[in-house]
């Protein structure tokens, strides 16, 4: 510690000799001692703001003339930018035109400056934190070291008052010593802190502001709600008791509305004044045991037809064996409904997953006898009465099940109407139907086809109607919407119209069929005679067209096999079979009347059926003879009947007719109808498609060979 300021002026007049020697006091406490003196001479505790600031000049400073320094140059500010550019436009795809933008960014940066804070979380904030608490630590020790020696010294000089004489010169003579070594070892200068900059140019110390308008309120005060506080305890049965009031009031509600709707019913059956039918008039008891009813019903109807029921399963006609490549139809069970009596079968249709389950639709081919159709549905476990029963008001000219969900029938109305019953409702009504609003079609529906979901997985079927219009129909949120695919117009059949204007007429569509595995081709006959290739792709074009027949193509089906190969029948007396390459067909067989109906066996592809309206069923087999049928059977009476139907059970070897009597009978193949490839010894059979496409292949090539030489 540096000496008092009387012991300065005693080791000015006394010098280095004599006296006791004094220990040497530490430097560091003197010069430190120093700093802070050399601190209270440079004004320490004055205000900062009441030193003057001196400005310094940075040496890269520009210098102004006087008459430059007092120039003033004003500058408005505004919100616009007047750099911002006005005249941007952007293309717009609603409008399909350049358009100009109206908003445009009017913002100008003019200065922007990089801070070099530090976060306190970050690796150097933390770095300086552990510094600084370095420094105070040393700090605080080295003072707490000066402070002991302090009172050390002052102790020895207390005790030195209280000596003799002789003892203060040997001090005074110490204490010169001491000062002479401190003085020899005096601190180096303080520094002097560097003077930063100021910037010239900052406006922060301007203040300025602009006055706003001060808010106002407007307000009004309504007269309080009366309010009253109403406290109670409320216990267990209390609680209880309210429950079971509100019970009791939900009770009686609903005993209300039970016998209101009693009465509504009960007039409602007053004014319809009809009878209920015996499915809909089935009490609640009789529902309850009616699985059990109806498994007793059939195991009834297999005893009382046990022998046809024999026949189905085991019985093969042993006489084949002695025919020469014939074959017969053994007739099985009868289907027939007392209230379908006066009603034609004008379409039939196997379930895809129910093998034994057939819907049959009703209504009529006469023009002046139209009335209502039915739906039913039957199966072969019980023969003696259908498994649904459906009533429309219009007759059913055509259905078809759905592939995936076989509980759904697409129907087809003699009004034009289009229909989808769903098996699994109770309802006698279909779910979903098309009407005047809806795009129904003008004339008859000939025939319906159900196709793959669409994009959005939507349930789509088309039709074929007399109109001329191949509608596909979409089931989108419970509501039928139809698309035309394509219209049937006959080409050179314009008819001059009013104020001469060219119409030209449109082909009454009759059958058509999709193919087996290119989707978007398809086929369709036509009252003309003419049969369209089409494609989904083209609503106004036909890929192909061919004249097939000289009146109305009652059915045409794409092979299940071969995918060039299609069949066609016509009210001409004639099938035909066509590859869908050439414009010719490649077998036309004569059956002496018109034929109804023709169905490709799904067992075969070269095996075919055919009915005609003189009560005949005729069987072909290409492989086994390309001329004749192998089979030609009566299986209705010619009095005012004919036969309209026939389908191929996609199992068992049996088809289904329909006739104008309302009737379905079900017959069985004999072997030679359904004949398979033999087996050779030492090789095994082949089986399958490609078997299949082979055999017909075969067949159509001994067709082509003698065109092809006589083009060569």
């Amino acid at each position: 510690m540096p000496a008092k300021a009387g012991d300065r002026h005693r080791q000015g007049q006394s010098g280095p000799s004599g006296g006791k020697a004094v220990p040497p006091r530490p430097a560091k406490a003197v010069s430190k001692k120093r700093d802070e003196d050399v601190s209270t001479e440079a004004g320490e505790g004055l205000d900062e703001w009441a030193a003057a600031k001196t400005l310094v000049k940075p040496p890269d400073q520009l210098e102004l003339t006087e008459a430059e320094l007092k120039e003033e140059f004003t500058r408005i500010l505004t919100a616009n930018n007047p750099h911002a550019p006005q005249n941007i436009v952007r293309y717009s795809f609603k409008k399909r035109a350049y358009k100009p933008i109206s908003y445009v960014d009017q913002m100008a940066i003019h200065f922007s400056l990089n801070g070099n804070m530090i976060l306190k979380d970050s690796d150097e904030g933390r770095r300086q934190k552990i510094r600084l608490s370095t420094a105070v630590e040393k700090a605080s020790v080295e003072t707490s070291a000066g402070t002991s020696e302090e009172a050390e010294i002052k102790d020895e000089e207390s005790t030195g008052d209280t000596q003799a004489a002789g003892e203060e010169e040997t001090e005074e003579s110490g204490t010169a010593e001491v000062a002479e070594a401190a003085e020899a070892e005096e601190p180096p200068p303080p520094r002097v802190k560097e003077q930063k900059l100021a910037n010239q140019f900052n406006f922060i110390e301007r203040a300025s502001g602009t006055l706003n308008n001060p808010m106002r309120e407007r307000a009004c005060q309504s007269e309080p709600i009366p309010c009253k506080n109403f406290s109670t305890t409320a216990y267990q049965w209390e609680i209880y008791d309210a429950y079971v009031e509100e019970l009791q009031k939900i009770e009686r509600s609903k005993e209300k509305e039970k016998s209101k709707a009693q009465i509504a019913k009960r007039e409602e059956e007053k004014k319809k004044g009809r009878k209920l039918t015996s499915l809909e008039s089935q009490s609640d008891d009789i529902m309850k045991i009616s699985k059990a009813a109806k498994i007793m019903e059939r195991m009834v109807n297999q005893n009382t037809f046990d022998d046809i029921a024999q026949d189905f399963k085991y019985f093969e006609d042993a006489s084949d064996e002695y025919r020469d490549q014939q074959g017969t139809l053994l007739p099985l069970w009868k289907f027939q409904y007392d209230k379908t009596k006066r009603l034609a079968v004008t379409a039939i249709s196997w379930n895809p997953k129910y093998k034994d389950l057939f819907a049959v639709g009703y209504g009529s081919y006469d023009f002046m006898k139209q009335g209502q159709g039915m739906l039913l549905l039957y199966t072969m476990k019980n023969p003696s009465f259908p498994e649904y029963v459906f009533s429309s008001e219009s007759g059913i000219m055509c259905l078809d099940f759905h592939y995936d969900h076989s509980y759904l029938v697409a129907v087809g109305f003699y009004d034009g109407n289009v229909a989808i019953y769903n098996l699994k409702k109770a309802t006698s009504q279909p779910s979903y139907k098309s009407s005047a609003k809806s795009g129904k079609h003008t004339e008859p529906v000939w025939q319906v086809k159900w196709q793959k979901d669409d994009m959005d997985n939507n349930l789509n079927f088309f039709s074929v109607s007399s109109d001329g219009r191949i509608v596909s129909w979409t089931l989108v949120k419970n509501e039928l919407v139809h698309t035309d695919v394509i219209k049937l117009s006959v080409e050179g059949t314009t008819v001059q119209g009013p104020e001469g204007l060219q119409l030209q007429t449109l082909g009454c569509g009759t059958s058509f069929d999709f193919h087996k595995k290119i989707d978007y081709l398809f086929l369709v006959g036509t009252e003309e005679g003419k049969i369209y290739k089409c494609s989904k792709c083209y609503s106004s074009q036909f890929l192909d067209v061919f004249e097939a027949h000289h009146m109305a193509v009652d059915s045409v089906s794409w092979n299940p096999y071969h995918l060039k190969v299609f069949i066609s029948c016509s009210s001409d007396w004639t099938v035909k079979i066509w590859d869908h390459t050439i414009k010719t067909p490649m077998f036309i067989y004569d059956l002496n009347s018109a034929v109804g109906d023709v169905a490709w066996a799904p067992y075969s592809s070269t095996v075919f059926a055919a009915v005609t309206t003189d009560g005949k069923a005729h069987v072909f087999d290409l492989s086994i003879n390309k001329y004749e049928a192998l089979c030609t059977q009566l299986v209705v009476a010619k009095k005012k009947n004919k036969i309209t139907h026939i389908q191929f059970n996609p199992v068992y070897p049996v088809v289904i007719i329909g006739d104008e009597r309302g009737h379905v009978t079900s017959l069985k193949l004999s072997p030679n109808l359904r004949r398979m490839p033999k087996e050779k010894k030492g090789q095994e059979v082949k089986k399958g498609p490609e078997v299949e496409i082979a055999k017909l292949d075969k067949l159509l090539n001994l067709v082509r060979e003698p065109e092809s030489k006589a083009e060569k």
